[in-house]
């Protein structure tokens, strides 16, 4: 997991910008292998608890840090599953930000 990343803000995006592909995809998700780059358009993490009340829990963080950062990611829960994506809406793709939300996920 990436102590870098996780260090950085994320950066408000309105768009006008390309989104990640390729090279740079690769380098960024080299960093959170854990994490799932899917279609060059999101990324992905399913994460597993005993229980639904630590599910709960962990969506509860996640939404901590996406407040704090202005960055939203998708998050479904149900009994002991909690399912996170991340992508910039504004650009219907992937920026160096949504790295860092996933990065600051990470160290939960």
């Amino acid at each position: 997991m990436s102590t870098e990343l996780a260090n950085k803000s994320c950066v408000p995006c309105s768009g006008g910008i390309p989104a990640l592909k390729g090279d740079a995809l690769a380098r960024l998700s080299a960093q959170l292998p854990d994490w799932e780059v899917v279609e060059e358009h999101h990324l992905e993490r399913t994460y597993t608890f005993p229980d639904f009340a630590q599910a709960l829990a962990r969506v509860n963080a996640i939404g901590e840090i996406a407040e704090a950062e202005g960055h939203h990611p998708n998050i479904s829960f149900t009994w002991g599953e909690v399912t996170v994506e991340i992508f910039t809406h504004a650009i219907d793709g992937l920026t160096e930000s949504d790295f860092v939300l996933a990065a600051k996920i990470e160290h939960l």
